[in-house]
């Protein structure tokens, strides 16, 4: 599971849900392993604790449910770093001795590096960790649940980033294994310049997606025959319009990047350095371990609507996941012709007729719009177009098929 911050959270909790009803015969929270980054920590954490993505979803995106004992209100991320903010503003009037010594100095570049030493008043965090990190422990530590590693039945870890050395820090690893599971997710989620660094025994941690996207050899080096990647953010493919595109549709239209100003051009370049590094990844992890089948579950480049949400937002997360639902849905629906004999490898089956329910709906009070009497038959001809072309791909098609 890899991160994206809430919007990435939300994603995965949606793909999750269309994956569970179509994979009946796998139960997620059974699996041998898991391995989360940031955002994606808090899902896998979840999962290995015996929650459901159905359930994660009623108590993530439906967080405004009160009889829900397991919500987890977006309000919780947003909450200001005071105690940080207080701790450096204390910190100023030393400061600024410090760095009025080096002005009466004189010396070469002493404006420059009073001005750095100003800078180390700033706050490494504007959000406090500390809420989520407790509402996190309160709900590890229901019945049936824990909030240590070593009691799970089902092998845990979750990646940060040594903020000193730059190392990645596995925990739920043997020798890391003692840290809380809420406080691993905690440090694992700390996005610089969002949420301060997260200390753990004399050490300082920050987002584990700063070294790398999924992290996934720490799963594959215990000889998986099958590994499952969610992987929230991808760079937008302005330059192409949907493959086998037959319907005008709605949806937003983006044409130029750079015309969305800087918002826009540094989403991109975010996606792009993290999805490169996930590509470079994905094809190391296809040639050290060619004896596991690795099945990857993104968003669409094409897909203007996830680009376009924010990031961070909480306010759009019942239309978001029920969007990476259905998209989920329609990505199974494309790549139905190589999924069966894959998954029939591993004793698994595609459930078709779930995956082709029309009426099927995650968040029931999402409302879908109003689409043309046509719509859904010319949808599903750009799926089986697409499976084809992916059927097409994987070898010869044989006479008569």
């Amino acid at each position: 599971m890899a991160g994206g911050g809430p919007l990435g959270a939300t994603w995965e909790i949606g793909a999750l849900c269309a994956l569970e009803e179509a994979l009946p015969d796998l139960d997620f929270t059974a699996l041998d392993g898991y391995v989360g980054v940031s955002a994606g920590g808090f899902v896998a954490a979840a999962l290995a604790n015996g929650i459901r993505p159905r359930d994660l979803c009623a108590a993530f995106i439906d967080s405004d449910d009160v009889g829900n004992a397991d919500a987890i209100s977006p309000t919780l991320f947003v909450r200001p770093a005071l105690g940080e903010a207080l701790a450096r503003l204390l910190s100023v009037p030393s400061l600024l001795g410090q760095a009025g010594a080096q002005l009466l100095m004189g010396r070469r570049r002493s404006l420059l590096a009073a001005i750095e030493r100003l800078g180390r008043a700033l706050p490494t965090g504007v959000f406090s960790n500390r809420a989520l990190e407790a509402r996190l422990r309160r709900l590890f530590a229901a019945p049936g649940r824990t909030d240590d590693f070593r009691l799970l039945r089902h092998h845990l870890v979750l990646v940060a980033t040594d903020l000193d050395s730059g190392d990645s820090a596995p925990f739920g690893q043997p020798g890391w294994d003692h840290v809380p599971i809420s406080r691993a997710v905690a440090a694992s989620a700390a996005l610089p310049g969002l949420f301060p660094p997260v200390s753990i025994d004399g050490h300082f941690y920050v987002d584990g997606a700063l070294k790398k996207t999924l992290h996934a050899s720490v799963l594959l080096d215990q000889g998986l025959d099958l590994l499952l990647c969610l992987n929230p953010l991808v760079p937008f493919d302005a330059t192409h319009a949907t493959r086998h595109r037959v319907l005008g549709g709605s949806e937003p239209r983006i044409h130029r990047i750079v015309q969305g100003g800087l918002p826009l051009v540094l989403s991109q370049t975010f996606r792009s350095l993290i999805h490169s590094r996930l590509e470079l990844g994905m094809k190391g992890y296809e040639s050290s371990h060619p004896g596991t089948d690795i099945v990857l579950f993104e968003p669409d480049q094409r897909d203007p609507e996830m680009f376009l949400a924010n990031i961070f937002s909480y306010s759009q997360r019942h239309a978001l996941a029920e969007h990476a639902y259905q998209k989920t849905r329609e990505d199974l629906r494309s790549r139905r012709s190589t999924l069966h004999p894959l998954l029939a490898q591993h004793g698994l089956r595609l459930d078709d007729a779930a995956v082709d329910d029309p009426l099927r709906r995650l968040v029931s009070r999402h409302r879908a719009l109003p689409r043309r009497a046509l719509a859904r038959p010319m949808k599903r001809l750009e799926e089986v177009l697409d499976d084809l072309e992916l059927a097409l791909a994987h070898g010869p098609v044989r006479h008569g098929v």
